[in-house]
């Protein structure tokens, strides 16, 4: 029996060491633009990996691809960080529908998989995610991966006193997020809003416990509050009225972030009709087996008419004319030196995760931002608004390997986020 099972033990072994070995391969990506997250571009670069992790960042003339290394030619492609959504979601959604099983691994690994498709290659859920969500986010600390990274809130903390909220905050504590959540708005008026103290009440326990804080917003008066209560991020944007000087000087006295999410505005009303990339086959790639049900379903004139006959519909035209004030709110931030945080609030039904980001990033530019700071918000500032500066989000010495290489540039047209070639997390190329 000691001899039968002697060679599996060695095949497995070996089979481990194959894996350590190709892992700790030393890898250069050559002659690429480089734009690296921070606002810097050099224009032929190479970019030394190993071990999953960044080693070494310059021009080609400047850095020596080491002996042995594999040697990946990207002359005439721009190499990007892997873009990071602020403040993304996993849920039980399979398609264009709520699944009550939807909630396992199997489930959440789709759409991990399907973030890091469109070269999203990290995503911060903020709030409510199923267990699976935290069964993949344990294993990612445990080696290569070969999807989106995940970083968890836990339960939306809710309560209808100071008791009950610091109740929710040490339960969805005792799971270890990343960060909190809560929400302090009305839905147009059309639900409760949470009372006071008991956001300022989870706001205070989040201090307590030494974990940064999202706040969900509508209102200006509720981000103002917010921000003076300690929050550290401000989860949508500003949609009700121009923000003022006081907001602005708040935000950037606390150093905290501003997450605009443009894309979730668009997702209360664009199926009232057909949405312009009901056909695009960027978007419909990225959907796996439900590509054809989802377009059939978007593109279904009866569905349409039932969608304008509802009451959420009729809400999402209001949140159709505060898309416009957040536009301009957006603008207005970024102008006076606010960190942004590209975020979509993907997830749900109808917010197709992978593909709004991309879409986010063009409505920001649209909305007045260069292409430069849209890259930016979507990956160096980012990083730095969840905490993790120098880790993700960035081509620089010590971070993660996580990259998306371009055909075009997307510095001279945001669209070209779209021509993917490649994507690469933890220094291992996806596709």
């Amino acid at each position: 029996m000691k001899f039968r099972l002697r060679f599996p033990l060695l095949a497995a072994l070996a089979g481990l060491a194959c894996a350590s070995s190709a892992f700790a391969q030393t890898t250069a990506l050559v002659g690429a633009r480089v734009i690296d997250g921070s606002g810097k571009v050099i224009e032929r670069g190479t970019v030394i990996v190993r071990d999953g992790k960044i080693q070494q960042v310059g021009p080609v003339a400047d850095v020596t691809v080491p002996q042995g290394a594999e040697r990946v030619d990207l002359a005439g492609l721009t190499l990007i960080p892997g873009l990071i959504n602020a403040h993304g979601h996993f849920t039980n959604v399979v398609g264009m529908r709520v699944d009550p099983a939807g909630g396992g691994r199997d489930n959440v690994l789709r759409q991990a998989k399907t973030y890091a498709h469109y070269g999203v290659t990290s995503v911060f859920s903020l709030g409510d995610e199923p267990e699976g969500a935290f069964q993949l986010r344990a294993e990612q600390a445990k080696g290569p991966i070969d999807r989106a990274r995940i970083f968890l809130a836990g339960p939306v903390i809710t309560g209808d006193s100071a008791e009950a909220a610091r109740a929710m905050a040490d339960k969805a504590a005792a799971m270890h997020p990343d960060l909190l959540k809560i929400r302090i708005d009305d839905n147009l008026g059309s639900a409760r809003k949470m009372p006071e103290p008991a956001w300022r009440a989870a706001v205070q326990r989040a201090q307590e416990l030494k974990l940064p804080i999202a706040t969900h917003i509508f209102y200006l008066a509720d981000a103002k509050a917010a921000l003076a209560a300690g929050s550290n991020f401000i989860a949508h944007s500003v949609r009700d009225v121009p923000v003022d000087e006081e907001f602005i000087s708040m935000l950037k006295a606390r150093n905290a972030c501003y997450s605009p999410t443009l894309m979730r505005e668009v997702s209360t009303f664009v199926y009232g009709s057909t949405p312009p990339w009901a056909n695009d086959p960027f978007f419909l790639g990225g959907l796996g087996a439900e590509a054809d049900a989802i377009r059939k379903q978007i593109t279904d004139p009866q569905r349409q008419a039932e969608v304008q006959a509802s009451n959420g519909y009729k809400q999402g035209l209001r949140y159709k004319e505060a898309l416009e004030v957040a536009k301009r709110n957006l603008k207005t931030v970024s102008n006076r030196g606010v960190r942004i945080a590209m975020g979509t609030d993907t997830g749900p039904v109808g917010r197709f995760q992978g593909f709004f980001e991309h879409l986010e990033l063009e409505m920001m530019v649209g909305a007045g931002l260069t292409p430069m700071q849209a890259l930016v918000s979507a990956t160096g500032d980012a990083a730095i608004c969840h905490g993790k500066a120098g880790q993700i989000g960035t081509i620089q010495p010590g971070a993660a390997a996580d990259f998306v290489v371009l055909k075009d540039n997307p510095l001279t047209d945001i669209k070209a986020t779209r021509t993917i070639q490649s994507v690469w997390i933890g220094g291992r190329r996806l596709q």
